[in-house]
This record gives C-alpha cells, structure tokens and sequence, in this order.
C-alpha cells in the first residue's frame, strides 16, 4: 500500500485571494478533485501528489474551505487550513458531496463545455452528473487556473531566465560543435548531436525534463520528429539543421523551450531565407498583438495571438503547412495548463493575464522537403509582455 507523507499547503493568502475572484466572476465556490493525479492541477494547487481516494475540496466564495476526504488518507491533510470531512463508503461520498454544494448554485471545476480546451478538461463526467444532480451549474475554472495554478511566482519567473539563458547559449555552442565536425570532415549524426546537447543541459543545472529535437532537411518537416540511435540522419555540409531545446532546473521551476535554425555552409539559399522570414514574421506578429492590445489596455486572448500568426504564413502562401497551435502555455510543466495560442487545435478564449508564460513557435513543414520553426518564450509581466528568450533569431545564417 502506498504511503503518501506530503502535507497539504495551501494558505490562507491564496484563499483570500481565490475567493475575491470567485466572488468578481460570480461563483458559489472552487470545487477541486483528483484521483490518482488524473488532475494535476488540484493536487498541484494544494501541494498535493496524486492519491489512491477521490478526495474533494471546495474554496467557497465566504467561509473557510472544506476538505472531503477518504479515511484511510488522513496524513496528507494534517495541515488543511479549513473544516475536514471524511467518508468511508461510496454511499457516504456521494451523501457528504451533496451536502457540501447544497445551496450553492454556480461552481467553478476543471472542466470545459464541449472539451473545448482539453488542458481544463479534468472533471470525469460521472461526476459531474453528481454535480448536477446536487442542483449546481458547474462552471469552468479556466480563468482561475490562469490566475492561481498557471501564473508564475517570482522564483519561477527567475528559474525560467537562468533556464532561456542556457538554451540560448548550448545553442550557439552546438552550431559551433556542428561546424567544427563539418570541416574536419567528421562524421555526427542528428543522434550524436542531440546526445551532446543533453550533457550540455546537465552541466548547466537543467536537471529536469531536458531534452531536444535535433532535425535536419526533411525530417524538420515533422514537428515531432525525434532522432534514434537507430533511426538518425548525418549532418553534412549544405544541411538544413533544426534544434528545438527545452528543460528547466528543479520540479518547482519555470521550462523555457527554444527553437534555432542554422543553415550548414557558407551562402543560405534565397528559397530557405524566404521560409524563414515566413515564419519570423508570423513569430514577431503575434508578439506585436499582444503588446499593443496589452499597450491600449485591452484583453487579448491566445486565440487572437494564433490568428495574427497564422495570417501572416497563410499570406505567404504556405497557410496549409502551418499545422499546429502558433504557442503552449508554461508553468511547471512544459505544456502548461494556462492559456494557449491556439485558434486552430481550439478555440482558446482565455485571456492572457500577467503572471503567465507561452510559447510563441509558428512553422512550415512541407512533407518530405524541408521544416521551419521559430519558437521564442513571452512572460506577461506586470509591466507588459515581454520576450524572455535572448537575441531572437533574425535571420537564417551559414555557419562554415
């Protein structure tokens, strides 16, 4: 049998703070529930690994939160700051659940209307039929996800720097190691070097969840292509070489993921230049959006941000090989549970509030020829949007 020691952290702070913006969307309450960490992010709101009972707890907009909670997993909720209630028997669970939403008419869950925005999505739908059989109108927490789970604390914002700071500079080391090997005539296969760039990432204090996409010509055309031992590609002179990196430095930290272009000779070939400032200008478009809005004291939302991008490639032509998300959230997972750049996977309404972090990473992948992707970090710092990857890629250069 498992033995969970962790305590439960949440504070009175975070409730305050919580319940202040339930009452502004107004909401009854927070409903939060996992099992077996199938939602990551109540465990992770409350400090919280993942569980072998359902457990539930519920932030009301007044009053101290309550916790409803197997018997047999006491321990984890020693520190619980609010009313502790305990079941035993399904009968029990089900009984206690609705009494503890009685009265109340809107909830806020991990849920999204229609699956819409998959990364929200976490509620089983069994349960919320018990939700509703209880007489409430579940709500969807995405907005408070942005605010109290996705949003970045000031150590977090300062991981994540030192972690765009070290992607940057392996990146240049690793076109540096490319031309070197190129003009000895050695050989290194995509494989080698995505082997070198982990050891780089290491020695760098990026212990967790690093590692990259090493691609050449071809293979660059699939965005989720991952050299092997067995199944790698030589890097020669002439190559067309994408390097997508990312990692961060403990389980609390910050991910920063970068993606670079490096042309492997002397004189870039006008056709690859012309890709790149594509999908350059489809980068720095959707950046220029959410600055301005951010600059007129106006919303903007992750779907707005894609379509801007998105216009740009699709004026160049290549509109049909731009086939992801222009961006991902970020927080302590790489492909966070804040708001997306998305209008293309889903339609994400989220706004982009200060305190979260994204990817901004539109591409071109022509099947079989060549793939392209520029992909930079934005953090939507109290001050206003800013770009924490550093010297962004311009321009598609030689490196013999």
């Amino acid at each position: 049998m498992a033995i969970v020691e962790v305590t439960v952290s949440l504070d009175a702070d975070t409730v305050a703070r919580v319940q202040e913006e339930l009452r502004a969307q107004g909401l009854d309450g927070w409903l939060l529930y996992d099992f077996h960490g199938h939602n990551p992010v109540s465990g992770g709101l409350l400090g919280l690994p993942a569980m072998t009972r359902r457990w539930f707890a519920l932030i009301p907009a007044d009053g101290a939160p309550v916790a409803l909670t197997h018997r047999i997993e006491q321990q984890p909720w020693t520190g619980w700051l609010g009313e502790k209630r305990v079941y035993l028997a399904w009968r029990e669970l089900e009984a206690q659940l609705a009494v503890l939403l009685h009265g109340r008419r809107r909830v806020a869950l991990e849920y999204a209307p229609g699956n819409a925005i998959p990364y929200v999505d976490r509620m089983p739908g069994g349960l919320l039929e018990l939700v509703r059989a209880a007489g409430v109108e579940p709500v969807s927490s995405a907005d408070l996800i942005s605010a109290f789970y996705a949003r970045w604390s000031a150590e977090g914002e300062a991981s994540h720097e030192r972690a765009a700071v070290a992607l940057y500079e392996i990146t240049q080391a690793a076109f540096r190691h490319v031309a070197e090997r190129v003009r000895a005539g050695e050989t290194l296969t995509e494989w080698q070097l995505r082997r070198w760039i982990r050891e780089q990432m290491l020695s760098r204090g990026l212990n967790v969840g690093g590692d990259t996409d090493v691609a050449v010509n071809a293979n660059a055309a699939n965005p989720h292509y991952a050299a092997t031992a067995e199944q790698s590609s030589p890097i020669r002179e002439g190559d067309l070489l994408l390097i997508d990196l990312w990692g961060k430095e403990t389980a609390d930290s910050i991910y920063a993921d970068q993606t670079w272009m490096a042309y492997v000779g002397t004189q870039v070939p006008e056709r690859l230049a012309t890709l790149f400032a594509a999908v350059r200008d489809a980068r720095d478009a959707a950046v220029a959006l959410i600055q301005q809005h951010w600059a007129a004291g106006q919303p903007v939302h992750g779907y707005e941000a894609d379509d801007a991008a998105r216009a740009v490639i699709t004026e160049r032509g290549y509109g049909e090989a731009f086939i992801h998300r222009t961006g991902h959230s970020m927080d302590r997972e790489l492909h966070g549970s804040g708001p997306n750049l998305d209008n293309l996977e889903t339609r994400d309404t989220r706004r982009l509030i200060a305190g979260v972090g994204f990817s901004v990473e539109p591409g071109i992948y022509l099947d079989g020829d060549v793939g392209f992707r520029s992909e930079i970090n934005v953090f939507m710092a109290p001050a206003g949007p800013r770009v924490t990857t550093p010297h962004p890629q311009r321009e598609l250069e030689g490196i013999l």
